[in-house]
């Protein structure tokens, strides 16, 4: 089906105005194909003509105002509409495919029992694929759903049901205005938990053979939920406007969640069936809270067209941290974002492909996917609470309150919101948005200091650089922390101050001077951003950058933490710092840290470092250092708790000690508290298999005990990791042409293939990313093609040589946009890379 462009959603919205969509589905009639009827009302100008989407396998009926139209006007998914009446009812009816791909009508049958599960997922533009409509996100209107179902089924929908189901039919009850790529629906023998809140019905839903593990966690999700629905009422004095509140925990769902007004869809690995970290807990109450901010920003008001974006996700974002760090247990959420996400956004943000929060103009659905990325999320989450910092929350808020009561259940642009905040803060915003909103790139903020004998400031000022291909200075409000360590080394080290300051771009070529600490003493470290309240890369100065090995461990901030190691790991991304040089800092200041994501995100992302950055002949002994640090952190760790796990997740996946391993996989030596269940025996035994140091019928042998969705995915993993040649042709082949496998499994497949251990073994699979990716990425749908083509990638071959072939794949004019984004991004990740070879070179991991 050719993309939506902007200039046909807009020529068509000025021509029709949709009332309703009747859709009629029924699941009855095979394991491969359902039937979808759907009858729309809708207004236009007589006489004009238009469009409507559908994507069946059998078109079976089209009629329009009682005239039965020609079936074989179906033309690349859309039927023509012509001489249109003033009011008019269109009927659509088709047997239409399920698929595999997590898109349109999901069909999975879960290995634990062999029952089957449907659900549905409209987004971006793939509702054509389950009913006929006008798929556009300002042309909305409520959605009346009937399904046939077997008669043991449960299904539930955006629309609360009408009435128990006779015979396996349910109705639903109308729904509020929606736009197309929310409406969902779930079918199968889900297992449910009911509850309400401040009168409104809760629900949760998850397949049967993961029944009892949400049970285990319902109280905490309804939890969460009502702690979150509390304070999103009070923040926007507008009540939640779409009846009961339904999530849905799904298999081989693609994203992490979905905001469908009603029914909220989730992948289920947010259903923990294993021992998690707190973090884990956190981020799934962050994603409920996301979403949950979405039935206001892109439900009640949605954008006009995707070029809005921003006002989906950006402000979703902000808010389900915000609210989930002011609601919930999970105080912490800041820092989770400050060291997570944002390190998302900034990586994003200085590839070729990036672009504005909200850039002028996206020409069609297919290049809005793609902007679905760390810039949209974490970035313009990040400007969101530089300008509330900038407003004032109170003027902020009351700007989102008119905003909703302007355009309730209709659609708004940027300009829409702007006007609101500007009219509330009583602030010309145009200049804000021109800066933050619509130029891309972010600013680097370093302090310079001169100490005067006595060890006093003389000067202190703080510099904002931007890079040369988007010279943009922009207005930060940012923190700057003093921070001192005590007499003895064993002392905390504590904030003294922290001051508030402006850095005006048109100041002195953005030098900013800060008089307030002329003549005060010196600290040990000065952070810049402390309280990570804007969105910009930051550097030390050379004394704070010299004194902060020493001092980072005994640093109680954890906020000042998470930017000080942000700092570091983006120095070593920019070849500013090398590689060994964040490893010392990891055997002195992680065997101390106490918060969990920390200990997760710095050993996730120094692996990855030193897997591409470091020198092949220094990558072992920098890896084992890492794991020696993990391991001395485990040792200390408190038992049973989240940095335990933590700490035993990081070793695994450093260690090169086969024997080790083997031992925890047999539970020997396990230190007193650590649970070595499903999730940590799949991970060991997917490291010993890119080790060599297990052998294939060990993973059928664990497959077997797991008879569970995840564990089909790990045994793929695991098949794909072992270091055999045929093995990794098969697992090559399921990667690039097996069009049966579902999407999870796919990406399986690709997250075990390349292995830093294994580089001479894959070589010649670099060739063969350069034959079979283009026909492969048209051989799946655009969601799961592009990440396969990321997944895919071979990102250990760090060369010239890879670096030349790419160049030469990117020549071809025949690319899919989600193709040659991820190769044109990860060959500006490949060039990272090699510049930090080239700049520090081997034996930059020796002692």
């Amino acid at each position: 089906m050719p993309s939506l462009t902007r200039a046909e959603a807009t020529e068509r919205a000025a021509t029709i105005t949709v009332e309703s969509y009747t859709i009629d589905l029924d699941l009855t009639v095979g394991a491969t194909e359902f039937v979808s009827t759907s009858t729309i009302e809708f207004r236009a100008t007589p006489g004009a003509a238009t469009f409507v989407e559908v994507a069946p396998v059998t078109l079976l009926r089209v009629r329009l105002n009682d005239v039965d139209l020609d079936p074989a006007t179906l033309d690349d998914k859309r039927i023509p509409l012509t001489g249109l009446a003033g009011r008019n009812t269109l009927t659509v009816e088709a047997r239409m495919a399920y698929s595999n791909s997590g898109q349109g009508l999901h069909r999975f049958v879960d290995p634990a029992d062999g029952e089957t599960y449907l659900y549905a997922m409209s987004f971006l533009d793939d509702a054509p694929s389950i009913f006929g409509c006008f798929d556009q996100p300002d042309l909305k209107a409520p959605v009346r759903l009937r399904v046939t179902a077997p008669p043991q089924w449960t299904v539930a929908a955006n629309g609360q049901p009408v009435g128990p189901p006779v015979d396996g039919r349910w109705e639903f009850a109308p729904t509020q205005p929606l736009a197309t790529y929310f409406v969902t629906l779930i079918a199968g023998p889900y297992h449910a938990v009911h509850a309400e809140h401040d009168g409104v019905p809760l629900a949760l839903y998850c397949r049967r053979s993961m029944a009892a593990h949400l049970d285990a966690d319902a109280e905490e999700i309804f939890t969460v939920t009502r702690q979150c629905l509390d304070r999103f009422h009070e923040l926007f004095e507008v009540r939640y406007p779409f009846g009961g509140y339904g999530q849905a925990f799904l298999p081989e769902f693609n994203a992490g969640a979905m905001e469908n007004p009603g029914l909220v869809t989730f992948r289920d690995d947010y259903i923990f069936r294993s021992v998690v970290t707190d973090s884990q807990r956190e981020t799934r109450a962050t994603t409920i809270a996301h979403e949950m901010a979405h039935m206001w920003f892109g439900d009640l008001v949605t954008m006009r067209w995707w070029d809005d974006l921003w006002l989906n996700e950006s402000f979703a974002e902000y808010l389900g941290v915000r609210v989930t760090a002011e609601a919930t247990r999970f105080t912490d959420a800041w820092t989770t974002f400050g060291i997570v996400r944002k390190a998302w956004g900034y990586a994003a943000d200085q590839r070729p492909s990036t672009h504005p929060v909200a850039p002028e103009e996206v020409a069609d659905a297919a290049q809005a996917l793609l902007n679905f990325d760390g810039i949209s999320y974490a970035k313009g989450a990040s400007v969101l609470r530089q300008l509330v910092a900038w407003l004032g929350d109170e003027p902020f808020l009351a700007g989102l309150r008119a905003h909703f009561a302007a355009h309730r259940f209709g659609n708004a642009t940027l300009a829409d919101l702007l006007d609101a905040l500007a009219k509330a803060s009583g602030r010309d915003l145009s200049g804000w948005a021109a800066t933050w909103l619509q130029q891309p790139q972010v600013n680097t903020i370093q302090a310079e200091v001169i100490v005067d004998e006595a060890g006093r400031y003389r000067e202190v000022a703080v510099v904002q650089t931007a890079p040369d291909s988007h010279p943009v200075l922009r207005p930060h409000r940012i923190g700057l922390g003093l921070f001192d360590a005590g007499a003895t080394g064993d002392q905390p080290v504590v904030r003294r101050r922290r001051l508030e300051v402006d850095l005006d771009p048109d100041t002195d070529g953005g030098r900013t001077l800060v008089p307030a600490l002329v003549g005060e003493p010196a600290a040990d470290l000065l952070l810049p951003n402390d309280g990570d309240f804007t969105y910009a890369k930051v550097r030390f100065d050379p004394g704070s950058a010299a004194a902060l090995p020493a001092l980072l461990p005994g640093l109680t901030d954890p906020l000042a933490r998470a930017v000080s190691w942000s700092a570091v790991l983006d120095a070593v991304r920019d070849a500013q710092h090398p590689v060994a040089g964040l490893v010392a800092l990891i055997e002195q200041a992680l065997p101390a840290e106490t918060v969990v994501v920390v200990v997760e995100d710095v050993q996730r992302l120094s692996l990855a470092l030193i897997d591409r950055y470091a020198h092949p002949v220094d990558r072992p002994a920098l890896q084992a250092r890492l794991a020696a640090a993990c391991a001395r952190l485990l040792a200390t760790a408190p038992s049973g708790g989240s940095v335990q796990l933590a700490a035993a997740r990081g070793a695994i996946t450093a260690s090169a000690d086969v024997d080790w391993l083997r031992g925890l996989l047999a539970r020997r030596h396990v230190p007193a508290g650590l649970v070595v269940d499903a999730e940590l025996r799949w991970l060991l035994l997917y490291r010993l298999a890119v080790l060599g140091g297990v052998e294939s019928v060990e993973i059928d042998d664990e497959a077997g005990r797991d008879r569970s969705a995840a564990g089909e995915q790990w045994a793929a993993r695991c098949r794909a990791a072992v270091p055999d040649p045929a093995g990794k042709e098969r697992a090559w082949q399921a990667i690039v042409g097996d069009a049966s496998l579902s999407n999870r499994i796919v990406e399986a497949y690709a997250q075990g293939f390349w292995q830093p251990e294994q580089a001479e073994l894959t070589a010649p699979y670099v060739d063969r990313y350069v034959a079979d990716m283009p026909a492969a990425a048209r051989l799946r749908s655009a969601w799961v093609a592009d990440r396969v083509a990321q997944v895919a990638f071979p990102q250990y071959a760090v060369s010239e040589a890879t670096r030349q072939l790419l160049a030469g794949l990117l020549a071809h004019d025949d690319l899919t946009p989600g193709l040659r984004r991820a190769v044109v991004d990860a060959v500006d990740d490949l060039d990272r890379a090699l510049v930090a070879r080239r700049a520090y070179g081997p034996t930059e991991g020796t002692r």
